[in-house]
């Protein structure tokens, strides 16, 4: 979906006073509304973040019980919790009125919240894949159990580093 769609179909769904905050507040209403949608979405996926640490304890437990454990192991936990926190505080499209850097505008918002929204599938593959390896592990099924941790590893290293790319997506550069 393109920038455009997303603040046509954000002002499609405003009321009556949004409409009259856009006309005076030069689109304030839409950039809030978008800055909203796009918390709300972070939220879900800091929430799937932590699902993953509570799953991940668990398969970490019972790998140290069994002696399967690896150095990988720990590492997931602490990359699970590093960019579960980046997700979570993320920047959301507000500058300073004095900020060098200019102002954010509706596009740039819309093209974050877009972002976002295309990293939904990443999350879900990762979730995918520490449900898998902890149905697993439940069924005490530790063949290859050191590949699947490094491979788990790899995916969220992965997400991190598209997430990383998120801020790029405010400010392009331009010259």
């Amino acid at each position: 979906m393109s920038e455009k769609e997303t603040i046509e179909k954000v002002k499609d769904r405003q009321g009556l006073l949004a409409k009259i905050q856009n006309l005076f507040g030069l689109g304030y209403a839409t950039k809030e509304d978008l800055r909203e949608l796009d918390k709300k979405l972070r939220d879900f996926y800091y929430a799937d973040f932590k699902g993953l640490r509570h799953k991940w304890e668990e398969i970490y437990l019972s790998a140290l019980n069994t002696g399967k454990a690896t150095d990988d192991f720990k590492k997931v936990i602490q990359i699970i919790d590093r960019v579960g926190e980046k997700v979570h505080r993320a920047d959301y499209g507000y500058a300073g009125l004095m900020d060098r850097k200019g102002s954010i505008r509706e596009t740039e918002i819309a093209r974050v919240l877009n972002y976002d929204r295309a990293l939904s599938d990443e999350i879900q593959g990762i979730v995918k894949a520490v449900d898998d390896f902890y149905n697993e592990t439940q069924a005490e099924n530790w063949a290859d159990a050191a590949a699947k941790a490094r491979n788990i590893k790899s995916l969220i290293l992965g997400f991190e580093s598209k997430w990383d790319e998120r801020e790029k997506q405010f400010r392009l550069m331009e010259v």
